[in-house]
């Protein structure tokens, strides 16, 4: 899903784990999330569901950078979209026409990873 820029993440969430999320993907057990989403709102949201959130939290005593668990994973998928030259820069007029380049850029990462493992070599 993609919201405008002026809907905040906590905000963003809660539209995302709608009951269309829960029937798309039954078989999510864990929900990680940055701090920004440890509010009530989110909980609030999910509680029908057979989901648990778990908030990454950075340690108090860091300084600097440090990796942490399961962050990764959005961070590397971003990099990996921004790849695409139509989607490096936000300038699509309307969010269905940015989701649907979402859309198209995964497509192709998914399936440049299919042919890694079909083809035989």
């Amino acid at each position: 899903m993609v919201h405008p820029a002026n809907l905040q993440d906590r905000d963003g969430a809660v539209l995302v784990l709608d009951q269309r999320t829960r029937r798309l993907f039954p078989f999510l057990e864990t929900i990680f999330a940055d701090s920004a989403y440890g509010g009530p709102k989110l909980r609030q949201a999910i509680a029908g569901a057979a989901w648990k959130i778990e908030v990454v939290k950075k340690p108090k005593d860091q300084k600097g950078f440090e990796v942490l668990p399961r962050r990764w994973v959005v961070e590397r998928t971003i990099a990996w979209i921004n790849r695409c030259r139509r989607l490096s820069k936000d300038f699509e007029n309307l969010n269905r026409t940015a989701l649907a380049f979402i859309r198209l850029a995964s497509i192709r990462l998914m399936l440049r990873r299919l042919v890694r493992y079909c083809v035989p070599s």
